[in-house]
């Protein structure tokens, strides 16, 4: 990977206890002034970021393995990007696509129409977040299969407006007590092989997931099919071999719209471009955002042009959608995951992730304390599910305990899963080896009984 020239000296680096008191005093303040549905995972706040850094108003250097959920994969504040940000900024910041359109929308559209799976003829239309993203994706499949059911699976997150909370399985904190919701979304068991009677079978998993949907619905009123490749919040889950590219096939079969969420999974983050790539899938539709443009607010849904030119114009759109701040920040993000090679990246950080994890899990086990269920992922994005020693019983408490004391260590780490029980793992893919190993090593500690 070539050098990237860092303004933050890529090093942990605590001086006060965290949260240390300038934290604790802007806590303070967030409790008078933001409404407090919006929840934070750590209680520390930020004053800069850069590389696999976050500086907090303390002055303590943590080394960041979550990536503001995925978003910053090529370093927060790349400096090819903060430069792209700059420029476009000085020239041009809002004239709103619809109104008087811009280079840089198009340019996005043609970059994700090359990137995105399959050879076929593609369209792109951008919007502002993934759930944005999803919400679009389904008006495109509804409108040009004129069908109105959408299958989701257990396990998914698909964002948190109205429609996305329909898609979205979990409850609590994403759809308890916000309903009801948007009808026809039909929900169907998601390959888990931990905790799947098929195991490792994923044609079996997939073919149990289109038996019900033959049973509850038949094929001819499904619009779409939409699934997360690698599953995000619901605990990181990677499908058993066969249950993506099986589903596939059955959408094929019946005209039904195949939608990737690729959201969480995509640009990099699992050592392909996207995760759908893994076993050669090609979506009809797919949903990007997160990683798309090194920390700036875009997303899109790239497709198949027959269903994305099937909207009547007006149809699909947004005040802010396709920013051109933020269309600079995806070019030159894109730009510097090709430069860097972040694929490649990708895979050496999960080599090195899978390797100390195992150690880890072995040395607990072999200690009498093997709490740790399964350790899975792709490339950078990797998860750690947290049990009950002996047993597959969810491990929330040990979770949460774990990213308190790396946190406490200087540690960002992030927890998810349906059962709340998962640590999950996304560094920035330019993250320092050595930074990756001592996060590694606190996790480690943060696993181990006192």
């Amino acid at each position: 990977m070539t050098a990237i020239t860092y303004r933050v000296p890529q090093k942990r680096h605590l001086v006060t206890e965290l949260p240390g008191p300038r934290s604790v005093a802007l806590t303070e303040r967030r409790c008078r002034a933001v409404a407090a549905g919006l929840g934070s995972a750590t209680p520390v706040f930020a004053v800069d970021a850069d590389g696999g850094i976050i500086v907090d108003a303390d002055g303590n250097s943590l080394i960041d393995l979550g990536s503001g959920i995925a978003v910053t994969g090529v370093g927060a504040s790349n400096p090819a990007v903060a430069d792209a940000v700059a420029a476009q900024a000085h020239r041009l910041t809002h004239t709103c696509f619809m109104v008087t359109p811009y280079e840089g929308y198009v340019a996005v559209a043609e970059k994700l129409n090359e990137l995105t799976p399959g050879d076929h003829e593609k369209r792109t239309v951008l919007f502002n977040s993934g759930a944005e993203a999803v919400e679009n994706a389904v008006k495109v499949a509804r409108l040009a299969t004129g069908r109105n059911a959408v299958v989701a699976f257990d396990h998914a997150y698909h964002g948190r407006t109205n429609l996305t909370m329909a898609l979205t399985a979990k409850s609590i904190p994403y759809k308890h007590n916000f309903g009801p919701f948007a009808p026809e979304v039909y929900r169907m068991p998601m390959s888990y092989p931990l905790r799947d009677p098929e195991g490792a079978d994923g044609v079996a998993a997939a073919n149990r997931a289109i038996g019900m949907i033959d049973t509850q619905l038949t094929a001819d009123s499904v619009a779409a099919v939409i699934v997360e490749p690698i599953q995000g919040e619901g605990g990181f889950i990677v499908p058993a071999p066969g249950f993506l590219p099986t589903l596939a096939a059955w959408c094929r079969m019946h005209g039904v719209v195949f939608i990737a969420d690729e959201v969480q999974s995509g640009f990099c983050r699992t050592g392909a471009w996207f995760a759908s790539e893994h076993e050669g899938v090609v979506p009809d539709l797919i949903t990007t955002a997160k990683g798309i443009a090194g920390g700036m607010p875009l997303s899109a849904v790239t497709g198949r042009a027959d269903l994305m030119d099937a909207v009547h114009p007006g149809g699909l759109g947004g005040t802010y959608s396709g920013n051109p701040v933020a269309c600079a920040a995806a070019l030159a993000t894109i730009e510097q995951m090709s430069t860097l090679d972040l694929n490649a990246r990708a895979r050496h950080i999960g080599e090195i992730a899978f390797a100390s994890l195992s150690a880890t899990a072995e040395r607990l086990a072999a200690a009498g304390h093997d709490v740790i269920g399964e350790i899975r992922g792709r490339g950078a994005m990797i998860a750690v599910e947290l049990v009950k020693p002996g047993t597959t019983e969810p491990n929330p408490e040990l979770a949460k305990a774990a990213a308190a004391h790396a946190l406490s260590r200087g540690v960002v780490v992030l927890t998810c899963g349906t059962y709340g029980n998962v640590v999950r793992l996304l560094p920035p893919m330019v993250i320092d080896d050595d930074l990756l190993r001592e996060g590694l090593q606190i996790l480690d500690e943060a696993l181990t009984p006192a």
